[in-house]
């Protein structure tokens, strides 16, 4: 598993602390190949309307005078003539690529790709970069330049939409995220950045980009003060209204989501903490990382997916209400529950599926809950009533969902006796078959 017994040692708290203070000296510019693509200017890609050049597995490149490598993961039945989102997933501090490809240090294939493979239904194109030394220490801007140097190779070899570049990472990975934040934030859309600290540089770090910071409030590695800090840089640049979040006390195993108000349009930030060390895969109800019940691969995937066909505006505006109010109608729709019981409590996982041709804006999900279960808290939605015929309503940051994509979300509930998951469920009135 991914966390901080397994992961991070005392050796690796050195280092982080060393490349810490490397990193911090370092100041670059922004590269030229990869700066030019605007994420306010949609532009198909060479590598669109042509048979493609690369495929899955992994590919090598020069870069800095040096030997890089990453895996890819190419969508089954690839489209030349559909411009894909793309994804970098950088693993932690002597992690590797394959580890985030497969997802075999918390739960192989179910957590591949920080778990977004699953979610992304064929939809996205998805990288995992190996790091020097299985680090992002990015001296001199090297691991920088390594990005731009995928983007490029990607860019000529696959379809590629230029609007829809994304970056995450848990841990070292999560400072390389911030990095791009910081850096290119003209190239990526957003960043969902994990557990990270100030480990990569942050190069300009000035400009607005979609910010997700996910930390647990027990991270002995890299402590939650640091990961506000890295957040903060963004409230500012984003012209968000600065808040102080509230978050779960400790002990309560569960986590806290808060979508900051006042963000220029295009620009949200988003902050989740955990009751939790520093795992990659936290879940409620439990301690460890989990691959089937971690709430985190939902909430990354719904910030990211909420900017399909969407640019960003330099002004900001009033922000809509939250929840969004659904459209009419349901469309075609698939969910999937499961249930996690123990003596009176449990939580459910449960995945929402368009399965429709046309993409939903604003949802809101019915079902029935067993006799003697009440819901205590939830993640991903919003839930009223807590018990009988309950309603889970869209926030902020996951309205949208486009054709053939998939949601999580979830409860923890207490109950009587009675575990089981409701029978049936509607999306925006309609009936949705369950699987």
């Amino acid at each position: 598993m991914v966390g901080t017994r397994s992961l991070l040692g005392a050796f690796a708290v050195a280092a982080l602390v060393a490349a810490t203070a490397t990193a911090t000296a370092w100041s670059g510019g922004l590269g030229a190949s990869a700066a030019a693509a605007d994420v306010g200017a949609a532009a198909a890609t060479a590598g669109c309307g042509r048979a493609p050049t690369l495929a899955s597995g992994t590919h090598s490149i020069q870069s800095s005078g040096r030997t890089r490598s990453y895996l890819l993961k190419v969508p089954d039945n690839y489209d030349s003539n559909h411009p894909y989102r793309v994804v970098f997933g950088f693993h932690w501090l002597n992690g590797t690529a394959t580890d985030v490809a497969t997802g075999q240090t918390v739960q192989r294939d179910v957590w591949s790709y920080y778990g977004l493979l699953r979610l992304a239904n064929n939809s996205t194109i998805f990288v995992a970069p190996q790091g020097l030394n299985n680090g992002w220490a990015n001296s001199n801007g090297e691991d920088l330049t390594f990005v731009d140097d995928m983007i490029r190779q990607l860019d000529a070899g696959l379809c590629v939409d230029t609007t829809q570049r994304f970056a995450v990472g848990f841990s070292y990975g999560g400072a390389m995220s911030h990095a791009i934040a910081c850096a290119r934030p003209t190239v990526f859309r957003a960043v969902a950045v994990q557990s990270g600290g100030l480990l990569s540089g942050c190069s300009g770090g000035s400009q607005p980009v979609a910010y997700l910071g996910v930390h647990g409030i027990r991270d002995g590695v890299l402590n939650i003060s640091g990961g506000r800090a890295l957040r903060d840089r963004f409230v500012r640049n984003n012209g968000c209204t600065a808040q102080s979040p509230p978050e779960p006390s400790q002990g309560s195993l569960t986590h806290r989501v808060t979508t900051y108000s006042g963000c220029s349009t295009g620009h949200p930030v988003v902050w989740a903490a955990f009751d939790e060390g520093h795992i990659a895969a936290p879940q409620d109800g439990a301690t460890g990382d989990s691959g089937t019940r971690t709430w985190v691969p939902g909430l990354v995937w719904s910030f990211f997916t909420q900017f399909e066909g969407s640019t960003p505006s330099p002004s900001p505006t009033t922000p809509s209400p939250d929840p969004t109010t659904p459209s009419p109608g349901g469309g075609a729709c698939r969910v999937s529950a499961a249930v996690n019981a123990w003596n009176n409590g449990l939580t459910e996982d449960i995945t929402i599926t368009n399965t429709g041709s046309s993409t939903i804006n604003g949802w809101s999900l019915a079902f029935t809950l067993p006799g003697g279960q009440s819901i205590v808290s939830g993640w991903n939605a919003t839930y009223s009533p807590t018990s009988g015929q309950v309603t889970a309503r869209n926030v902020g940051y996951n309205a949208t969902l486009a054709p053939n994509a998939s949601m999580s979300i979830g409860f923890q509930a207490t109950h009587t006796g009675d575990t089981a998951k409701p029978g049936s469920f509607t999306l925006n009135g309609a009936a949705c078959t369950v699987a």
